[in-house]
């Protein structure tokens, strides 16, 4: 196999090589537009790879490959696009970039605490460059990993990411390949990870010429987007080498901390290695190479332990997962919603269950599924587990994308917040959601395809027919269902969005502080329900560290009774303090315990209380 690097590497003094996998195709010329129009016939070597060195050209140059003689087409794995999806493509030299995070080893996976962000929406800007000045603050709130929705290049100005065509190419309206970089090395600096949400289970269809050089997909799978990658049939070693390549590109050209896998229950292979596990080995001998963490997390709803077990024990190795159970049952209980997915959850026990093992459904039987669900995940380490009260899907795939805030009250916000933070998770923030953003965040596209456009519309339709949410669907292709999405920062200089983002900043603090949750151990965490009090009850202890949190999901106050060790423990947090725009707490600083207290807990409210060891 060619072991030359894909797509266009300039080599210094104005030459490049160009390497491309196009088995399908008989001759394959180099069109060189710029900085003068030329052809250079392109050789084939062994299983479909063809590669030439071009002189006379230099970073910025503009190129098409030219199939058969007849048709100008981007490169599968252009580094850049500055005209879009349908324009030629241009190289890049990575090594002309000035970093400053030589010293940047990256952060211990028990210390992550996520903050996803689209960059179109969060700035008005839209821009990579527009999100460096809000990093600081990001840093003082307690945000040590930032998780940028996909940036590889989609049609057009708007788009979630979903519909990228060119893995390897950094969207040009966000700021191309050394906006990224200016980004990373700017968050390095302020001692924040960069994650990178990638698509490896389909491509967009808008400019997805990928089938026209090679098998990069195969009619064996359906995925909901469109056709499977092939990463199983014939000529897969080579759509598996393309996708590998491309994650090692955003480690080595970008220096990215880590990735969020998409959907990687639609990823289909039925080869003896697993892409999933070759693809973790890969980016783990990267690290391994540079000398840095690398972490990998997998989006899936499968509740599959195999995911995030080791190698030598039948998994994949990969280092974390998504856990939707976690967002859809403290959701059902804040806001009461049973339709489509959440009809799984909506009691007390299943919340709970989340916070034991991080799955709830792990064989019981699925309501919504109409089978049963998950496997027990007893090896797994908290760590391992991504949990949340909002995201950009469960935020966005709703009819209106209402936020939390549109859709509980403020109590019940503090009270998402406490459960999330201070869970022995790691937890992920929506942008905006610390300070209560009231702005929706809606599904927009800008695709030039009418016909696709129109089938993008009745689609977003009939996916939320099973949720009863109505036919008042914003429409993806206008420009005001974007502009909506953007954040209001000004929000936060009100009193009440002011409060809770101080609320946010002290419990990720108390999270950092108190041993008892800064340690993520399985072995120190009992979690109990008290049904006649609507509240969970969850002890954390870490050597002589205790803590106790009680999240009341009562409606009216409550007396509840708590059996703690003997001693002093001290009452860290009330989310119903009038500090936080509450009622005002029931409770006074200290508590002195023999073995029983009754606790006064105000509706929708989370508690913190912390033993004062005296060893």
């Amino acid at each position: 196999m060619v072991d030359l690097t894909l797509g266009a590497v300039y080599l210094g003094e104005r030459r490049a090589r160009f390497t491309v996998w196009a088995p399908k195709v008989e001759r394959l010329d180099l069109h060189l537009l710029t900085p003068r129009e030329r052809l250079v016939p392109m050789e084939r070597g062994e299983r479909g790879y063809w590669s030439v060195v071009a002189t006379d050209v230099e970073p910025g140059t503009r190129y098409w490959y030219r199939l058969e003689g007849e048709r100008d087409l981007p490169d599968p794995a252009s580094r850049w696009q500055p005209l879009g999806v349908h324009g030629p493509s241009a190289l890049v030299d990575p090594t002309g970039f000035a970093w400053t995070d030589r010293e940047w080893r990256g952060r211990p996976q028990d210390a992550l605490i996520f903050y996803e962000l689209h960059v179109g929406a969060f700035t008005p800007e839209g821009t990579f460059d527009a999100v460096v000045p809000h990093l600081p603050e990001l840093a003082e709130l307690g945000i040590t990993a930032i998780e940028l929705m996909p940036v590889s290049q989609f049609p057009g100005e708007r788009n979630w990411g979903y519909d990228a065509v060119y893995p390897f190419a950094v969207q040009h309206s966000y700021g191309g390949p050394d906006g990224l970089r200016r980004l990373v090395d700017a968050c390095h600096r302020q001692g924040i990870t960069v994650f990178l949400d990638v698509i490896y289970n389909h491509l967009g269809p808008e400019g997805n010429y990928l089938g026209e050089y090679g098998f990069y997909f195969t009619e064996r799978y359906r995925t909901p987007w469109g056709p499977a990658i092939n990463f199983d049939g014939p000529a897969s070693d080579e759509v598996r080498r393309y996708v590998i390549e491309n994650a090692l590109m955003w480690l080595r050209e970008y220096h990215i901390d880590g990735f969020r896998l998409d959907a990687v229950h639609a990823i289909l292979d039925q080869r003896p290695l697993h892409i999933l596990e070759e693809l973790s080995q890969a980016i783990h001998r990267e690290a391994e190479r540079q000398g840095r963490l690398i972490h990998v997390i997998a989006e899936s709803d499968a509740n599959d332990p195999r995911l995030i077990a080791h190698p030598a024990a039948g998994g994949y190795g990969l280092d974390g997962v998504w856990s939707d159970d976690f967002h859809h049952s403290l959701h059902s209980l804040l806001t009461g919603e049973r339709q489509g997915y959440y009809q799984d959850y909506g009691s007390l026990d299943h919340l709970a269950r989340a916070l034991r093992s991080g799955f709830t459904y792990t064989g019981q039987y699925s309501p919504h599924r109409r089978r049963s669900h998950g496997r027990p995940a007893p090896l797994a380490h908290p760590r391992q587990f991504v949990v949340c009260a909002q995201n950009h899907d469960q935020v966005g795939n709703r009819a209106a994308g209402e936020r939390l805030s549109q859709l509980v009250s403020l109590a019940q916000l503090k009270l998402a917040a406490a459960t999330v933070i201070l869970s022995p998770y790691l937890p992920l923030l929506f942008m905006g959601e610390e300070y209560g953003e009231t702005a929706p965040f809606q599904y927009f596209t800008s695709h030039s395809d009418p016909d696709l456009a129109r089938a993008v519309r009745e689609g977003r339709r009939r996916e939320f027919a099973a949720f009863a949410w109505g036919d008042e669907v914003p429409d993806p292709q206008d420009p005001a269902t974007f502009e909506r999405s953007k954040l209001q920062r000004a929000l936060r200089e009100q009193r009440q969005h002011a409060a809770l983002q101080a609320y946010y900043r002290e419990l990720l603090r108390l999270r950092r502080s108190i041993p008892a949750l800064a340690t993520l151990d399985r072995e120190g965490i009992d979690v109990q329900v008290r049904e006649e009090h609507r509240s969970i009850i969850v002890h954390r202890q870490a050597g002589n560290s205790r803590a106790c949190l009680i999240l009341c999901f009562a409606a009216q106050a409550q007396s509840i009774p708590l059996s703690l060790e003997p001693g002093v423990w001290s009452v860290r947090l009330d989310s119903e303090a009038e500090r936080w725009n509450g009622q005002g707490s029931r409770l006074g600083d200290q508590l002195a315990v023999n073995s029983m207290v009754n606790l006064g807990a105000q509706p929708w409210s989370a508690i913190l209380l912390e033993h004062e060891d005296d060893s």
